[in-house]
């Protein structure tokens, strides 16, 4: 018996030995993966990873959505709630006035060039009538949405799980590529039910000194409330040191450590509204600033829109003039490419998670949101991450090769072929184990061509 476990050792040792040998003949062979990316991690968890298990909401908050949900009693909730989920991923900006303007323009031209064609006489109310008409028809109506509390409990069964799934999985890049960043102080701008508590929490727990929520909905500030202390009045907050505000604090030399704007930029009422509050955003943010919307060309279109200002701008009146550099999920600071090369289709990432248990709700569901992360220039070199390429969608793993399309530090689209012989057993081996949203190994790219629009 001693002899055949001493054999058993043995065996395992050259084994062991033998992965070794393997693996320094493949850096040999290919110098790509001569660079220790892996810092000792299996490959399956390479630093790259940044995807999430199917993610639960936390105990306390699920406990208190049902207690609330169930006892509203609302007559018709999940077809509500359904509703109010595809009109709130339906959504498109106001159109903005001087594009009205334009428009109605070129209708009037269109409506006397037609009558000028038939020989028909129109005078001015016609022509005015015939244009409002057509703008009518053609044009989005944007309306904000005013929450009440029926419309909040709603919110609660459709968003809550959702919402704070894509705020989860977007903190969790800065968790995951910045150990040392601890925040103590958070901003939650457009704070709806205080889902970025809960998941900054999840994240950082009690380093968190002090979260200020800013919602103008009072009705959801008393469901947020109602949320952090279990349904119960008289009950602590779970979470401490939250306050909720109906306005941006004024002072700008109030800045905080990591400041959150989720599903909010798309509820303004212009750009140029947008813009002002991103800027202000900007100047309260001290280390990183993360944004999330809708994975729709919508949303997508928002985000690039805040990422393109703030890096564009620089103000000098700002107290702090650090400028800002992104840090998730573009590996570059150049012009979106699928932005450019394909505008209808967005640049998103998903997230599997578990709804909230409710009559009727499916086990899983699948999240999806754009996001971007801008981080103050400093804060950037701290996390002294690689510009490792981004896959932007799902990994095609087949026999022997792995089919990656990647954003790239050059500011291009690739589709890359990543193979044990041209690549290295490392890297196609962590190209294997990632999936759309992660990162990937891949340092250099002059092998890989840009991607061709048919592809």
């Amino acid at each position: 018996m001693a002899s055949t476990t001493h054999v058993a050792i043995v065996m395992c040792q050259k084994t062991s030995a033998l992965r070794i040998i393997c693996r320094r003949m493949s850096s040999a062979v290919h110098p790509q993966s001569q660079v220790d990316f892996l810092n000792g991690a299996p490959h399956r968890k390479h630093p790259g990873v940044t995807n999430l298990k199917t993610l639960r909401l936390p105990e306390q908050l699920q406990r208190a959505a049902q207690s609330i949900v169930l006892g509203a009693q609302i007559k018709g909730l999940s077809d509500r709630a359904q509703s109010l989920t595809q009109y709130l991923w339906s959504r498109k900006r106001p159109v903005e006035d001087l594009n009205l303007r334009k428009r109605a323009k070129s209708l009037e031209k269109l409506v006397l060039e037609n009558a000028k064609e038939r020989r028909e006489a129109i005078d001015g109310d016609y022509v005015k009538m015939k244009v409002l008409s057509e703008l009518k028809r053609t044009t989005y109506n944007w309306t904000p949405v005013r929450f009440d509390e029926e419309l909040g409990v709603v919110y609660m069964a459709a968003r809550l799980a959702g919402g704070y799934t894509a705020v989860r999985r977007a903190l969790n890049e800065i968790l995951v590529r910045d150990p040392s960043f601890a925040p103590q102080s958070l901003l939650d701008f457009g704070s709806g039910l205080g889902t970025a508590v809960w998941a900054s929490h999840s994240c950082w727990g009690d380093t968190l000194k002090e979260m200020v929520c800013v919602e103008s909905s009072g009705p959801m500030n008393v469901l947020a409330e109602r949320l952090l202390k279990d349904d119960d009045e008289k009950a602590a907050p779970h979470i401490k040191q939250v306050y909720f505000r109906q306005f941006l604090p004024v002072s700008p030399k109030v800045q905080f450590d990591l400041v959150v704007g989720a599903f909010s930029l798309s509820e303004l009422a212009s750009q140029k509204e947008r813009v002002e509050t991103l800027l202000t955003l900007w100047r309260k943010t001290s280390s990183y600033l993360v944004l999330v919307e809708n994975g729709t060309k919508e949303g997508h279109q928002i985000l690039m829109e805040a990422r393109d200002t703030l890096l564009k701008t620089q103000e000098q009146t700002s107290l702090d003039s650090r400028p800002a550099s992104v840090f998730a999920p573009c590996p570059h600071e150049m012009t979106c490419p699928k932005l450019a090369r394909f505008p209808a289709v967005p640049c998103n990432f998903h997230q599997h998670f578990h709804p909230l248990p409710l009559p009727g709700s499916p086990v899983r569901q699948t999240e999806t949101f754009s996001y971007v992360i801008l981080s103050r220039s400093d804060q950037r070199e701290a996390a002294a991450a690689p510009h490792w390429a981004r896959l932007v969608a799902p990994v095609l793993r087949r026999p022997r090769h792995v089919h990656c399309h990647t954003c790239s530090a050059d500011g291009q689209l690739h589709h890359t072929v990543v193979t044990r012989k041209k690549h290295g057993r490392d890297v196609y081996r962590c190209a294997r184990s990632s999936d759309w949203g992660d990162q990937l190994p891949i340092i250099q790219q002059e092998e890989a061509g840009p991607l061709n629009d048919s592809e």
